[in-house]
């Protein structure tokens, strides 16, 4: 090695004075480069590895995300809520929604409702569907008896009524809710268009009712007159400590129900509804406020929900995934027309009047709310020069307003009123309606499913304004987690002063609550229920320390 270092010696001094300096050009070159890959190539596997370690794959398409943001500052399991491990190219929506689209919600799942998740999925991967516990559960349905030793697999099926899409997902989730607290399975009425909106929530399982349910046949007739409505056996006194539980009952939860269907909420029944194996519920109601005075379920619902005003949140955003159909509706008007606005504010317009339409009275209202609130600007005043507007804002700070509503009247109004004159903040403000059908085709695919697309399009705004007692505007603002402004019904077509009122809480109002009977007095007495801000016949929950409980 000596000598062969001397001889390259020797040939060095030979060489001219150019030659030596592209030598050592030409190797200091190779030597840096070398230390730049090896230092590149031990920081890419760092990285691998780090991702690795967190369950977390790089992807390619962030341009939806701020720059100042990265894939580590989003969880896409939601705290636990969500399982990892389903197929995310058949339903893109589930891991995608807070991913890319949603700031990191503040309310973060409790430890114990997510373990709870996770034993229900079990407990449906065991009992739903296809199983053998499944095959002779329904075979007591033929029977029409419960067998003491077939009592692993209980079942909560969820009929779906012709009411709207808003009604449908606010009272699945209360039976959903039940159905967790009651340690029961939940299937779900297949029959509308629920599988073209939904993907399914539950891992290796399915929660569709089958076709070939025994009873599919029947239960479109059941209601209140039915003999084994549960409200109606309670008036025929045809319950009492004697009497053998049948295999199925039907729980009246419709707006219309009696006193003796609210008794459903009463501690005292639920230990005859437990010995059923079948509850067939139809309801357009968000029921879960008052499960939260059944005294036998509030040790765990204090455990599941901490914070007593995020039940809607939390469940809503483990249940509902919308298809991929609806989710490129979703993305493409996301990406069109709200990914580069500074801020979004979303309005959904409900006009329950007979006929329905557009109404200047409705659009005064929805002007004097948003800026009364400070949530759209004002228009500059005519002696207000261009530049002196310019002047008030460093920059121009873009406001997308989304508009959600069967009548495109109010989106175009509201455009030309920002186009025609500058406003006084000197915002850009932009209008956008992704639909606007002027009625109401529930059970229409394509209209559900844009019914749905913008129910999580307003879910996305960063402030929103919904209408007195809709459901659909509850869905977005539970959703979103966002405690919306609601617009107070109109009298008399004319403005009501104030136009609106900030909601105690984001989750929907109970509007058809018991408020007579078993949970009359906890209604008054318990700090968590508030009667809704705009409707006294109803409730919703706010949170509330655990020290004031009753």
């Amino acid at each position: 090695m000596y000598h062969i270092l001397k001889i390259f010696g020797y040939v060095f001094k030979s060489l001219g004075l150019k030659m030596k300096i592209l030598i050592r050009f030409i190797f200091s070159s190779l030597l840096i480069g070398s230390v730049i890959l090896l230092s590149f190539s031990n920081n890419f596997n760092d990285q691998l590895l780090d991702a690795t370690l967190n369950g977390k794959k790089k992807k390619k398409t962030f341009h939806l995300l701020r720059s100042s943001e990265s894939e580590t500052s989003h969880d896409k399991l939601i705290g636990g809520l969500l399982k990892a491990g389903f197929d995310e190219g058949s339903c893109v929506s589930r891991y995608t929604t807070s991913l890319l689209y949603r700031k990191p919600s503040p309310y973060k799942p409790s430890p114990y409702l997510v373990s709870k998740l996770r034993r229900y999925e079990k407990l449906h991967k065991r009992c739903g569907p296809g199983t053998e516990a499944y095959k002779r559960a329904t075979e007591q349905l033929d029977e029409n008896q419960v067998r003491s030793s077939d009592k692993e697999c209980r079942y909560v099926v969820w009929v779906a009524t012709e009411y709207g899409l808003g009604n449908r997902i606010i009272s699945l989730v209360s039976s959903f809710l039940y159905a967790l607290l009651t340690d029961r399975v939940i299937l779900v009425d297949q029959r509308k268009d629920i599988s073209d909106l939904f993907c399914e929530p539950f891992p290796d399982t399915s929660w569709l009712l089958p076709l070939d349910f025994p009873l599919m046949g029947q239960i479109d007739s059941y209601y209140k007159e039915y003999s084994l409505c549960y409200g109606t056996m309670l008036k025929n006194h045809a319950i009492n400590s004697t009497t053998t539980p049948p295999s199925h009952l039907y729980i009246h939860l419709l707006h219309d129900y009696r006193d003796v269907d609210k008794m459903f909420y009463c501690e005292a029944n639920q230990a005859f509804i437990k010995s059923v194996p079948w509850l067939v519920v139809k309801s357009n109601l968000y029921f879960a406020p008052s499960l939260w005075l059944i005294p036998s379920f509030q040790t765990k619902l204090i455990k599941l929900f901490p914070q007593k005003d995020t039940v809607f949140h939390h469940l809503s955003r483990y249940l509902f995934h919308p298809t991929n159909q609806v989710w490129d509706m979703v993305t493409s008007t996301y990406n069109a027309n709200l990914s580069k606005a500074d801020e979004v504010l979303g309005l959904q317009i409900r006009v329950f009047s007979t006929p329905s339409g557009y109404f200047q009275h409705v659009m005064d209202q929805i002007v004097s709310c948003t800026q009364r609130e400070k949530l759209l600007p004002e228009l500059a005043t005519n002696g207000s020069s261009h530049s002196q507007v310019m002047n008030t804002t460093r920059s121009k700070k873009l406001k997308a307003v989304l508009v959600a509503s069967l009548h495109p009247e109010y989106s175009d109004e509201l455009s030309k009123m920002f186009s025609e004159r500058p406003s006084s903040t000197g915002e850009m403000i932009q209008v956008y309606q992704p639909s606007g059908e002027r009625v109401q085709q529930t059970d229409e695919k394509l209209h559900d499913q844009k019914a749905l697309a913008d129910i999580y399009l307003l879910s996305l705004s960063v402030n929103i304004v919904t209408t007195e007692r809709s459901t659909f505007g509850y869905v977005a603002h539970g959703l979103g987690g966002l405690k919306p402004w609601i617009l107070y019904e109109p009298k008399n077509r004319k403005v009501p002063d104030p136009p609106c009122v900030r909601a105690l809480s984001m989750e929907p109002c109970f509007i058809r609550a018991p408020l007579h009977g078993c949970q009359a007095k906890k209604i008054k007495t318990t700090p968590f229920i508030k009667h809704c801000e705009n409707w006294n016949l109803g409730i919703k929950l706010v949170d509330a320390p655990d020290k004031f409980w009753w």
